[in-house]
């Protein structure tokens, strides 16, 4: 469903652009008008209030250009709402339907994927990958699993460099099979098992498991049995040459911290891994399908939100698709940050307390990539 302004709100919001237009760079960022919020609980209206005055001083201070939000509780979606511009050159407002580019919050939408195919028998996780990717070289005597993999124990390297997720996002791939040419060849950074290493290149060599696992085509597979199911309508891969309605466009800062178009990539080399993009009411059902069984068995959630560990028995603090922890407060905590050419994500769960929190913008910037921004708006809702 696409958010629909009202006309005093549409005069609104063009009356505050035309302003932005006119006023110096420096004073644009605090014109940035937010798109209206849905009837709110009565219960939350202090922790919204907090929480939007928290995010408005965060666009203005950090020269933010577009930020979505959503919270949910206990399953409900209790507020959503856009702030800034989806389209800065445009001035087209962010709502909480905008897409924006998830990054590696990828990693825990596929880590969904796999949990369904181990609970069908159709997955295991201990299994060589071989048996679902028959093409992909062994790595001499090591053996590279399934759950190695989603735990970035297996050894598979991540980029070489700051440069390679554009210079990687040059070429398109029709197939997650051609994907693995990135780094097929590639030596292991460690013996599987033995050292966390973090590894966006492991999730599409995932993606290939899903497919020999499912025998059906990756992306198809996620929209059937992930997407479609929790009513993720808006999750979509991003395909560059494809018209994808209420889809932002991506910012990066200048070395003299102005405010420029981010770099063409083609992110057909990391569907599963930082390929998709979603707003955050999607985000914020997917995690709240993730706080108790229904989605998935509760053994399986516990599969998924237990650390994994190194051979010598060390807790790495990931899961299977999900860092795993606690807060200063000893509370549990579920979350994944992504960050990505043009964007930042943070998809955060405090299991017990029913809240889940997903925040999404179109810059790199700290506030959303380090995970500081969900953590505040979370307290807010968690007092």
């Amino acid at each position: 469903m696409i958010e629909v302004l009202s006309r005093r709100t549409r005069k609104w919001a063009v009356a505050l652009a035309l302003a932005a237009c006119a006023a110096p760079h420096s004073a644009r960022a605090q014109l940035v008008p937010a798109t209206p919020a849905a009837a709110v609980p009565a219960r939350y209206a202090a922790a919204i209030d907090s929480a939007r005055a928290f995010l408005r001083d965060s666009i203005a201070r950090k020269g933010i250009p577009g930020v979505s939000v959503a919270v949910a509780v206990n399953g409900e979606i209790i507020w959503s709402e856009g702030f800034g511009y989806a389209d800065v050159e445009n001035r087209v407002p962010v709502t909480a339907l905008t897409r924006f580019r998830v990054a590696s919050v990828s990693k825990p939408l596929t880590a969904a994927a796999i949990a369904r195919l181990y609970e069908d028998g159709k997955l295991d996780l201990d299994a060589p990958v071989q048996r679902y990717v028959p093409s992909f070289p062994r790595k001499g005597a090591y053996v590279v699993t399934p759950r190695l993999l989603a735990g970035h124990l297996a050894g598979i390297r991540h980029y070489r460099d700051d440069d390679e997720p554009v210079s990687a996002g040059q070429k398109h791939y029709p197939t997650v099979l051609a994907s693995l040419d990135v780094f097929r060849d590639d030596s292991l950074v460690a013996p599987p098992g033995t050292r966390f290493s973090y590894s966006t290149f492991g999730w599409n060599l995932l993606s290939a498991v899903v497919e020999g696992a499912s025998g059906q085509e990756f992306l198809a597979h996620m929209r059937e049995r992930v997407f479609l199911p929790l009513g993720m309508r808006s999750t979509v891969a991003e395909h560059q040459d494809s018209i994808i309605e209420g889809r932002a466009r991506f910012y990066e800062h200048g070395a003299d911290g102005r405010l420029v178009n981010a770099p063409y990539v083609d992110n057909s080399y990391k569907w599963a891994g930082g390929g998709f993009l979603s707003n955050a009411e999607d985000l914020a059902r997917f995690g709240s399908a993730h706080l108790k069984p229904g989605f998935l068995r509760p053994e399986t959630l516990r599969l998924l939100f237990t650390s994994q560990r190194t051979a010598d028995g060390k807790e790495t603090g990931y899961g299977i698709g999900w860092s795993v922890g606690r807060d200063a407060q000893g509370r549990r905590m579920y979350s994944h940050s992504g960050g990505a050419t043009g964007g930042n994500s943070f998809l955060l769960l405090y299991p017990d307390q029913g809240v889940v929190v997903a925040i999404l913008t179109n810059t790199t910037d700290r506030l959303v990539g380090s995970g500081s921004g969900a953590r505040e708006v979370a307290r807010l809702f968690l007092r």
